[in-house]
């Protein structure tokens, strides 16, 4: 059965995590450093046989927990995990806990429990804006930011926490996530996760781009009918040619005030006008783009999304292009040293920090930088676990993938 709201109850509620930019399974965040995943085995085998050379550039493994469904007074569901055994104390809400009334104020909106009163929220406007179909608000190819959290918003437990802007992606998994487990399987059923590092807990305002890798996105023991589809994603996107497309980009924006018009700036390159996209004035915001969007650019659309993911609506930043190639050096390195391993389906995350860099009083910055592997239910290797097929060697789809985008950073740099 469907565990009931208790306060004897114990149990660590698991919350939609704010910065998922891609993927389509749900992201959850189980602490501040930490978030969790539905476990696959296979995955779960990758994370425990890790390289020793890969470490640096994946996630923490932290392990597994269960979780259940819990509903609340209001009828309103959720997922508790079981607390690990003496690794943690009392749970604490965090000040993200906001996306906890995100998530049910969305669920309310999408299963007719819209008469449901709604104390939370202080203000009407998020209410008014959420009025438009989450699953068309959530499924634009551009992601632009249309239900804001209101100044100050109320958690679960009636504390005030400050506005957050969220990517309505992860909510959008988390909905999917929710409605499949109450369809599919038994009410008591206990679900398994695994626990990773949280790789944005560090930065204050995390931009991260989340580029699929390789020229061949399905895996070794899939259907003849989803191999024959994801050849054709690939065929007609980046992900041939280049060895890598978008899947996910989120980034801070500010605000350029024409007269009565606010609009983003449009930072590609060869164009000067702007972009058709309103936002509040005297503000900051996330810019959200989604695998939709990706899978549309050409070679061109590449580099230019590229160059607008590292521009910060000013100016280039181009005090992250030798960290960050550095960074893909170094991975491209490790990547050429597995023997047998084909990571497809795999995601690359390049995060940096949207808040500009610390100035250090000997004159030079502090760039804070991050490059991370992550998504390996379709990974392969010598030994893994159903191995369909051996491989002999590094994965040449990656390697060519890494090749191209090192060289594009290498062109925008140059500012070819």
């Amino acid at each position: 059965m469907v565990v009931q709201d208790s306060m004897d109850t114990p149990g660590v509620p698991l919350e939609p995590f704010l910065h998922q930019v891609g993927g389509h399974l749900s992201i959850l965040k189980y602490d501040e450093h930490t978030v969790c995943k539905p476990l696959i085995s296979q995955e779960q085998r990758f994370y425990e046989s890790l390289p020793l050379a890969m470490k640096r550039f994946t996630p923490q493994y932290k392990g597994t927990i269960t979780a259940h469904l819990r509903k609340d007074s209001r009828g309103r569901l959720s997922l508790v995990a079981n607390p690990l055994k003496g690794t943690r104390g009392p749970f604490k809400v965090s000040t993200e806990s906001a996306a906890v009334a995100i998530w049910q104020t969305l669920q309310q909106t999408t299963s007719g429990g819209g008469a449901l009163p709604l104390p939370q929220w202080q203000h009407t406007q998020l209410a008014h804006s959420l009025k438009e179909s989450p699953a068309t608000a959530l499924l634009r190819s551009e992601l632009h930011l249309k239900t804001q959290v209101p100044s100050l918003v109320e958690d679960v437990h009636g504390n005030q926490t400050e506005r957050r802007s969220f990517n309505p992606w992860g909510l959008h998994c988390h909905q999917a996530h929710l409605s499949r487990l109450c369809a599919e399987y038994p009410e008591n059923k206990r679900h398994r996760f695994l626990l990773l590092e949280n790789v944005v807990s560090q930065y204050k305002h995390p931009c991260i781009l989340d580029l699929k890798m390789g020229t061949r996105q399905h895996g070794d023991d899939v259907s003849e009918e989803k191999k024959a589809r994801h050849t054709r994603k690939c065929a007609r996107s980046t992900s041939a040619c280049l060895g890598v497309r978008i899947c996910g980009m989120q980034k801070e924006m500010p605000v350029v005030c024409l007269g009565r018009l606010i609009v983003a700036a449009d930072l590609q390159p060869s164009k000067g006008n702007t972009k058709s996209m309103v936002y509040q004035t005297d503000k900051k915001h996330f810019l959200f783009k989604d695998k939709y969007y990706g899978r549309k650019l050409s070679v061109e659309g590449f580099r230019q999304a590229l160059y607008q993911f590292l521009h910060n609506g000013t100016r280039l930043r181009t005090e992250l292009l030798e960290p960050i190639q550095r960074q893909l050096r170094a991975l491209l390195s490790v990547i050429r040293s597995q023997s047998s391993y084909r990571f497809y389906s795999s995601s690359l995350l390049i995060i940096y920090d949207g808040q500009e860099t610390l100035q250090m009083p000997h004159g030079s910055n502090v760039v804070k930088v991050d490059i991370r592997m992550i998504d390996f239910a379709h990974t392969t290797y010598k030994g893994s676990w159903n191995e369909h097929t051996t491989y002999d060697g590094p994965d040449p789809g990656y390697i060519f993938g890494l090749e191209n985008l090192m060289q594009i950073l290498q062109d925008i740099q140059e500012g070819e």
